[in-house]
């Protein structure tokens, strides 16, 4: 089986229900520790970082990646640091599309 970063995400359109439970658990323990599963609903990590460029170009990379993925998490750029936030819009919850997109993002 491939890993969550060797997959692709894959346009969700809707009509399904959010992970949870069981296979919510089994997805988030295949992301690395950092991150967070807050309220069943999405996924947060922050990123810590020397400076501000530094964390700027970070968010440039995570940019490029989420628009060659289709899929967009909320990004926050602070002095130090940058806060990612991901859930899927469309069923207002978590999906296999943000947990491949997280492992993905851990691998910049």
């Amino acid at each position: 089986m491939a890993t969550l970063d060797q997959k692709r995400c894959v346009p969700c359109r809707g009509g399904v229900e959010p992970l949870a439970g069981q296979r919510l658990s089994e997805y988030a323990a295949l992301l690395d520790e950092r991150w967070s599963v807050i309220d069943g609903h999405h996924l947060h990590r922050e990123y810590p970082f020397d400076d501000f460029r530094q964390g700027l170009d970070f968010v440039n990379r995570v940019g490029e990646l989420a628009e060659s993925e289709g899929h967009h998490p909320d990004l926050t750029l602070s002095y130090g640091k940058v806060t990612i936030t991901l859930w899927t819009h469309k069923i207002d919850g978590l999906h296999e599309n943000d947990f491949i997109l997280a492992a993905k993002i851990d691998r910049l």
